[in-house]
């Protein structure tokens, strides 16, 4: 199946002539885009029909969240594209076009600069998708615009049957989305017989969209494997800690650092716990990766290891401390990127719950985490920690955060042990693949 799709993206490529006939709706000889042009089809809005031959594109267009949900999303185009025999094409600003390699050899797949739908992809009075759905207006008309991050109960049409029909007939499919929607797609009928011939193994379909959409560019590359050969090569064992804190207040520093060291030494036993006598040797070699926007996890956790023995050495390393995230920046996003990468070729992970950035990690490194859960202070407050610290993932997919309600006109999906869809462990009205 992905020769076939490279095959029709190379045919239908940005520029191609297959690209420009489509994106006019024209002949071959029309203009293509010059710099600052701005193309607009409004005079050809009529329903385009697409044909066997035809080129049909889903288009992931900007969006504003970090690194994390960016990857699941446009991992979650390319399944849909494969699924509707579309192309994807990615829509990047420059904080992002310097990170990965070109998927398809010898070709690409980012939407050229200069060419806009006019005001059709981005202008507040475009006629999307979920307002034609308010308006029970089925007469698509290319572009469609989609935003199945929405919250707007019509945008969550999208997951229909009936409307996945309609969508068929258009050329030209605009996506936003922040989310991993491919749990859901294995819920549809249209889709799911087509799912199971290409994912026998259901835990891991995200690990094989990632490993083959998202390779580290040059750039990227070069300091992946500088950090690699310095600080992890050399252990015995590899251990990536992904720490990240939502609610600073509701999470205090001393807590998560409680809450990460009766994870990793007590409930997984990942980490040695620290000897009461100095004189204790060492007989294995740990490198700890700790991923986390703030140093401070780090320093505590370097320090405490380094002043007291335990029954092995172990070293702490930091890729980046980039103190808040500012998904807009480019140099930001390589770091970002930097991290994801290492922690995915760590031997285990202790991940955040509800963190993107652990999932991309946990996922490209065929890895099922230990998952931080959300502290409970409620009884103690404070720096008292109560219950679990941390559980086993019961697969290395990611989490659908925010599923729709609904499958066509049944309101509340039922997900059950039966299913290969199950609600998240760190999430709980969110769905995760598994197998049976």
């Amino acid at each position: 199946m992905l020769r076939d799709y490279e095959q029709r993206h190379k045919r239908c490529e940005p520029l191609s002539e297959s690209f420009n006939r489509s994106f006019f709706q024209e002949s071959s000889s029309s203009p293509v885009g010059t710099k600052k042009q701005n193309y607009s089809t409004k005079s050809h809005q009529t329903s385009h029909v697409v044909d066997d031959d035809d080129c049909s594109y889903v288009v992931f267009t900007r969006p504003t969240n970090g690194l994390g949900n960016r990857m699941l999303s446009m991992s979650s185009a390319f399944l849909y594209a494969l699924l509707t025999n579309r192309v994807l094409l990615v829509d990047f600003g420059p904080d992002m076009t310097h990170l990965f390699s070109e998927p398809v050899p010898n070709s690409t797949w980012l939407f050229p600069e200069d060419f806009r739908f006019g005001n059709r992809i981005y202008g507040s009075k475009v006629d999307d998708f979920g307002s034609l759905m308010k308006k029970k207006n089925n007469n698509y008309t290319d572009p469609v615009l989609v935003n199945i991050s929405s919250s707007f109960l019509h945008d969550k049409l999208f997951y229909s049957n009936g409307v996945q029909d309609g969508l068929q007939k258009v050329a030209w499919l605009i996506l936003k989305s922040d989310q991993y929607f491919v749990p859901y797609l294995f819920l549809m009928s249209g889709f799911r017989a087509k799912l199971d011939r290409m994912f026998p193994d259901k835990e891991a379909v995200f690990h094989h969209l990632g490993r083959y959409l998202f390779t580290p560019s040059d750039q990227a590359w070069g300091l992946i494997a500088r950090f690699y050969d310095a600080y992890l090569e050399k252990a015995d064992e590899r251990i990536g800690l992904q720490i990240r804190v939502l609610d600073s207040k509701a999470s205090p520093t001393a807590l998560v650092l409680k809450q990460v060291l009766r994870c990793a030494q007590k409930e997984a036993q990942i980490l040695p716990p620290l000897a009461t006598k100095q004189n204790e040797t060492a007989t294995k070699k740990l490198a700890v990766l700790v991923a986390s926007l703030s140093s401070e996890f780090y320093i505590e956790l370097k320090d405490m290891f380094w002043k007291r023995a335990s029954a092995s050495t172990v070293g702490f390393h930091q890729a980046s401390r980039e103190e808040v995230q500012r998904s807009n920046d480019g140099s930001h996003n390589m770091m970002a990127w930097v991290d994801i990468y290492l922690l995915s070729l760590c031997d285990v992970l202790v991940t955040s719950g509800w963190s993107t950035f652990g999932y991309v990690a946990q996922g490209l490194g065929g890895l099922r985490p230990w998952i931080l859960q959300i502290p409970d202070t409620k009884y103690g407050g404070g720096d008292t920690l109560w219950g679990q610290a941390c559980r086993r993932a019961v697969s290395m997919e990611p989490c659908f955060h925010f599923p729709p309600s609904y499958d066509d006109n049944k309101v509340g999906v039922r997900v059950d042990g039966s299913s290969t869809v199950v609600h998240c462990e760190d999430v709980g009205g969110g769905l995760k693949l598994v197998n049976l």
